[in-house]
């Protein structure tokens, strides 16, 4: 993201100097009812990043079973050699495409080989698996995704060019035009998503300038995975219109300013019912004995980019210790005050960083606290 390449392709934004009223003329044209354009969308091989295609159908699909699997040049998307680079789309997920609306639809797609084995960046076959095991417990999920704005330059949007903005205080949940950059895209990211089908549950500014959070959930198991990974797809696909990069790196600017998380909150039924504090306390015991496996499925790197993130400063918890506690954001599991006080509720692993799969978060999550593994 930092990269002199990405200066270069974004310089003076090109997409945001398109005349964008131009293309209204051409999406209100009349489609016959059968005719539904389909933006199918994959997770490439940095575990990171986003593609998509489309495709013209001609019905209206109910489920995503119905619609056909598909290939791309995997060599393109560091997936598979340029010899043998088909690769396959598989969708899993159907949602409403906000940017074309009408029954045209965006399609979440898991990704597999030639052979009919899942690609190494493939996380969602065996979260499904795990994740059908545990149905009777009735898992939830909801998390926090932090992102940052990025001016085409890779310099945090609106930070001053030959320095800093004041330090950290004003900003989180700030408003005013000198606390907050580009709520417009924020706003249209979020009923965007509200639009596709996407559970999002809120929004605020972050403790950095520049530095945002939407929330996904509650949803019960894999379906958390599949609307953050669309909601990601959406806000870079907005952002995008405007010519500002949205970047989930766990830690954009070194030095005082805190990271960005994807802090995942976790309750079982047992957990949620009178006396569910003993459930939780449980998964917390559990938690501790796998800390170093955790940390290697919280972020694509196993663990290197959540290095520079989890310091034990800027609200995080040391990288090496595992820790829990009530209301203590330093700690690698918070549980709210509330929760402690009701009995009952959910706790939140503040671990995953900002740029985690969240496939592999929830499959380490319920392997520890629901399959005892």
């Amino acid at each position: 993201m930092h990269s002199s390449m990405s200066g270069r392709i974004l310089e003076d934004s090109p997409n945001a100097r398109i005349n964008k009223t131009i293309l209204d003329r051409y999406l209100s044209l009349p489609l016959q009812d059968n005719v539904v354009q389909a933006t199918y969308v994959w997770i490439d091989g940095t575990g990171e990043d986003l593609r998509c295609k489309d495709r013209t159908l001609d019905f209206i699909p109910t489920s995503p079973k119905e619609l056909p699997v598909w290939n791309y040049d995997g060599s393109s998307c560091y997936q598979a050699e340029g010899s043998n680079s088909d690769t396959y789309l598989y969708p899993v997920a159907i949602y409403k495409d906000p940017f074309r609306r009408g029954n045209n639809i965006l399609v979440m797609c898991d990704t597999y080989k030639f052979d009919g084995t899942p690609t190494e960046t493939n996380k969602r076959k065996t979260c499904l698996e795990v994740a059908n095991k545990c149905l009777d417990e009735v898992p939830w999920f909801g998390i926090e995704q932090e992102y940052t704005f990025l001016d085409f330059d890779g310099h945090p949007l609106g930070w001053p060019k030959n320095g800093f903005p004041g330090p950290q205080g004003p900003y989180y949940c700030g408003v005013g035009a000198n606390k907050v950059y580009a709520r417009d895209i924020v706003d249209a990211h979020y009923r965007a998503c509200l639009y596709a089908g996407v559970k999002v549950s809120g929004t605020n500014a972050e403790v950095m300038p520049a530095q945002w959070e939407f929330q996904v959930g509650p949803c019960v198991g894999i379906s958390i995975g599949d609307d953050l990974w669309m909601a990601r797809f959406l806000l870079h696909r907005i952002s995008e219109e405007f010519g500002i990069v949205s970047t989930l790196d766990p830690k954009p600017m070194p030095g005082d300013w805190n990271g960005a998380g994807a802090h995942t909150n976790v309750s079982t039924k047992a957990m949620r019912e009178d006396g569910g504090i003993r459930d939780i306390e449980k998964a917390v015991a559990k938690l501790a004995k796998c800390h170093e496996r955790h940390i290697r499925a919280y972020d694509p790197k196993q663990g290197q980019d959540n290095a520079r993130r989890l310091t034990g400063k800027h609200e995080t918890s040391s990288i090496n210790d595992f820790s829990a506690g009530v209301a203590n954001r330093g700690c690698s599991i918070r549980i709210p005050r509330g929760v402690n006080d009701d009995g009952k509720g959910y706790f939140e692993d503040r671990r995953p960083s900002s740029n985690c799969d969240p496939y592999s978060v929830v499959e380490a999550i319920l392997r520890t606290i629901c399959l005892d593994e």
